[in-house]
């Protein structure tokens, strides 16, 4: 199963992505610790981005995430928190990654 979880800035997605991850037994990918532990010219590119103060483009966020979703790990799936991030971003993954469900966590 492919999900993605979706919401605000501390809406607890990371947190739900831990317990779901733990309960379907597939590896939770935070974009924010992919883009930390990206390596060789990803990293560059990342790097790049990042010091300008810039967002890192999303088809290198999705170059990033087809390298990460491509190890044995994520055979059975994977949970996304961190992308995308609107409505450009999930058009963009649903034509290069497919993903099963998406989870929109709200809170008051």
């Amino acid at each position: 199963m492919r999900i993605v979880l979706i919401g605000i800035q501390g809406s607890g997605k990371g947190t739900q992505a831990k317990i779901i991850s733990e309960i379907l037994n597939i590896p939770h990918i935070s974009t924010g610790g992919l883009l930390r532990n990206a390596e060789g010219e990803l990293k560059k590119q990342v790097d790049e981005s990042m010091l300008k103060g810039q967002l890192v483009p999303d088809e290198l966020m999705i170059k990033i995430l087809k390298e990460r979703i491509s190890k044995p790990d994520c055979k059975k799936g994977f949970i996304l928190d961190g992308f995308p991030r609107n409505l450009n971003q999930a058009d963009e993954l649903e034509k290069q990654i497919e993903i099963d469900k998406y989870i929109e966590i709200f809170i008051t």
